[in-house]
């Protein structure tokens, strides 16, 4: 039998623990889990409580939790995506399917072509909107573990801040071979935005010791891009078998 994870934003320990708010509505309400029901709680430390409910009211559910036990673990790879702001449910998209292949840190981005203008309070919204995204990905995929999804950047920001011992950047005008590098412990990875980078884009990553690299002979949309760059790369330096 399936049992239904979920996170909390705060630290936990075996015995009673009082859920309130989305969290419980959700579990008394949509999935209606009544008393007994095995459930499991994270708060993004790397471990699970398994635990049971033990009462159910209109605004409350109360948890007994056991003593923790180690999650499943991250990947050997650790990948930060620097993903091209997209407008609608593609952000989303990209983001959720990034989560479930096992990224560890994402940065929207501002580009050139980008049209999404995000400032603000509007900003701030969407970055928790996001977040929000990565903890529901991680509920279902299993991870104990949540993905940082920083504040949206310009592109020379981003790269300006980042480390990590190979940089890819997606580019279809390329025949860069993967298997040329050598196994890093620690990827980023660039996507353009739905007209992709532009040229100078490009150069810019390119003097910031990014490697070009094409996935394929095909053009992918941006929200496309980053599930199968990551699949690969977590095929070859990950834990995709």
């Amino acid at each position: 039998m399936r049992v239904s994870r979920f996170y909390l934003d705060r630290p936990l320990a075996a015995g009673e623990v009082i859920l309130d708010g989305d969290v419980a509505h959700y579990i008394g309400r949509v999935l209606r889990l009544a008393p007994g029901a095995p459930v499991q709680i994270f708060n993004g430390s790397g471990q699970e409580w398994p635990g049971e409910i033990s009462a159910v009211s209109k605004r409350e559910v109360s948890v007994h939790l056991q003593a923790p036990v180690d999650g499943t673990p991250e990947s050997p790879l650790r990948t930060h995506l620097g993903q091209a702001l997209s407008r609608g449910e593609r952000m989303d998209w990209a983001i959720q399917k990034a989560v479930e292949l096992g990224v560890s840190e994402i940065t929207p981005l501002f580009t050139e072509r980008c049209e999404v203008k995000l400032q603000g309070e509007r900003a701030d919204k969407r970055q928790n909107h996001w977040q929000q995204i990565a903890i529901s990905a991680c509920e279902q995929c299993g991870r104990s573990v949540v993905p940082l999804i920083h504040p949206p950047a310009s592109l020379q920001d981003w790269m300006t801040d980042l480390h990590a011992e190979v940089k890819l950047v997606l580019h279809h005008r390329t025949e860069q071979d993967l298997g040329s590098l050598r196994q890093p412990a620690s990827a980023a990875l660039l996507i353009g935005p739905e007209g992709g980078l532009s040229a100078s884009e490009i150069e810019q990553a390119e003097r910031a010791g990014f490697h070009a690299a094409c996935f394929g002979p095909r053009v992918l949309r941006t929200e496309t891009a980053p599930v199968v760059a990551l699949t690969l790369l977590q095929h070859l330096w990950g834990d995709l078998r």
